[in-house]
């Protein structure tokens, strides 16, 4: 295993070959040195996913706080902030849209979706309640060329109008009414590339997830047998990473190179979880062309 010395006895210890690392010797506070956050940006490039154990001295406030550091926070398009925060959205097993238990990028169906995200562990099961992450630029490297030239000729409409049902296999009506009710209170749909330009890497990613609707100019079958091809390839066991949450856990995640998968199979055991996005920029597609999104 490879480990990297960043300052003072700072250590980014590599967890799976292709995505995550954990992070030690860095306590994460609004105050963060500059070294520190360095450190922290580098490694995020590199391994799209970051762990840090025992954060329990964060409170929502100093989470919020610290999120600056990487940008402008946002608050979720359309379900409502966690109680006196800003921005923290607050993921409670308990209630109704609590498991996000689908592949996906978040909040894809907008067209400047968060670049970075941010997940404190608040309470969790005594076992279960993993989440995964997929390198989506792993992914795409791996693909054979010839699918590489097909997947940069293609877009697809995301949006947060889908078959939740579907989707959640025996949903129950309270889950059902907190998603028409709540999540898709307001109806967008975006055009993104299938396979997108990050930024700051400079990778080509693919731009996947549960959010699609369809790919452009195919129709619905033909749509779902591509999706089924390329989306199987993000998520292949090669491409993942498994974190078990401990309280006071955060990780930290590319959301622009990555899909992440929260594990229900915890049963009847509360899990509570605090996330909180920095605002991205628009994606842009091989040729440069740019999302375009739509409010219905």
């Amino acid at each position: 295993m490879s480990i990297v010395k960043g300052p003072t006895d700072v250590t980014v210890s590599p967890v799976a070959g292709r995505i995550g690392a954990i992070v030690s010797g860095i306590h994460l506070t609004p105050t963060l040195s500059e070294s520190s956050f360095i450190t922290i940006q580098q490694a995020l490039l590199k391994h799209k996913v970051l762990f840090f154990r025992n954060q329990t001295h964060l409170t929502d406030q100093e989470q919020e706080n610290f999120a600056q550091l990487f940008g402008t926070p946002e608050a979720h398009p359309t379900v409502p902030s966690k109680e006196g925060t800003n921005f923290l959205l607050e993921l409670d097993s308990a209630h109704p849209g609590g498991r996000a238990n689908a592949w996906h990028t978040d909040v894809t169906f907008n067209d400047k979706f968060p670049k970075i995200c941010i997940l404190r562990a608040v309470d969790v099961p005594a076992y279960g309640g993993d989440t995964a992450w997929a390198n989506t630029a792993a992914a795409y490297e791996n693909l054979p060329s010839h699918l590489q030239q097909l997947a940069e000729k293609l877009w697809a409409i995301h949006t947060n109008d889908y078959d939740y049902a579907k989707k959640q296999p025996n949903p129950t009506k309270e889950q059902l009414a907190q998603h028409k009710n709540v999540f898709a209170q307001t109806v967008y749909e975006t055009e993104h590339p299938i396979v997108s330009i990050h930024p700051d890497s400079g990778e080509k990613t693919l731009l996947l997830g549960q959010f699609i609707k369809r790919i452009k100019g195919l129709s619905t079958d033909e749509s779902s047998h591509i999706y089924n091809v390329l989306q199987a390839r993000v998520t292949e066991l090669e491409n993942t990473v498994r974190w078990s949450w401990q309280p006071g856990d955060v990780a930290i995640w590319d959301n622009r190179a990555t899909q992440h998968y929260a594990i229900n199979d915890y049963g009847d055991a509360r899990r509570i979880m605090r996330r909180i996005s920095i605002i991205g920029d628009i994606p842009s597609s091989v040729d440069g062309k740019q999302s375009i999104k739509r409010i219905i």
